[in-house]
């Protein structure tokens, strides 16, 4: 046998391995996650909260409890997250935001945000409808915004 055709069946048989590997962990991760959002949204209670301040910050720095720093891995503690500032009643309290909704986000506004724990999982107006403004678009974005139009694949705005 050649060398190259041994060396292209080794190489062949390491990326099938790898890629097993990798579906059986992605499927282990996905039930993980979806057994924390059942636990999440369980726990659910709708607060209205008058929204102070929201920018990404790390976590360390975000004026969190301690227990909550004590609690995450050392790896994420410099990690920057989704923070809110909200009064909630007499107290201003900061919170972790979910990603998807973080900028849908108005401040200076009173909402009415369903919290788990720390973490803000969604958010209604509530006084009207929340307004916010359209996030800024990268290079990457806007060409690929560009070529879809040109495609026909986006309507043209």
């Amino acid at each position: 046998m050649h060398p190259a055709l041994i060396v292209l069946i080794v190489v062949l048989a390491v990326i099938t391995i790898a890629l097993i590997v990798l579906t059986i962990l992605g499927k282990r991760a996905e039930k993980k996650q979806a057994e924390q959002q059942a636990q999440i949204e369980a726990a659910k209670q709708f607060y209205s909260m008058l929204i102070i301040d929201k920018k990404r910050m790390r976590l360390k720095d975000a004026g969190l409890p301690p227990a909550v720093l004590e609690k995450t891995p050392k790896l994420l503690r410099g990690s920057k997250l989704p923070i809110v500032k909200a009064k909630v009643g007499p107290q201003i309290m900061s919170f972790i935001c979910d990603e998807k909704i973080f900028d849908r986000v108005p401040v200076k506004k009173e909402v009415k945000a369903g919290v788990s724990g720390i973490y803000i999982t969604e958010i209604k107006g509530l006084h009207g409808k929340i307004q916010t403004e359209e996030p800024k678009k990268g290079f990457w974005k806007r060409l690929v915004a560009k070529a879809q139009e040109k495609a026909g694949a986006k309507p043209v705005k």
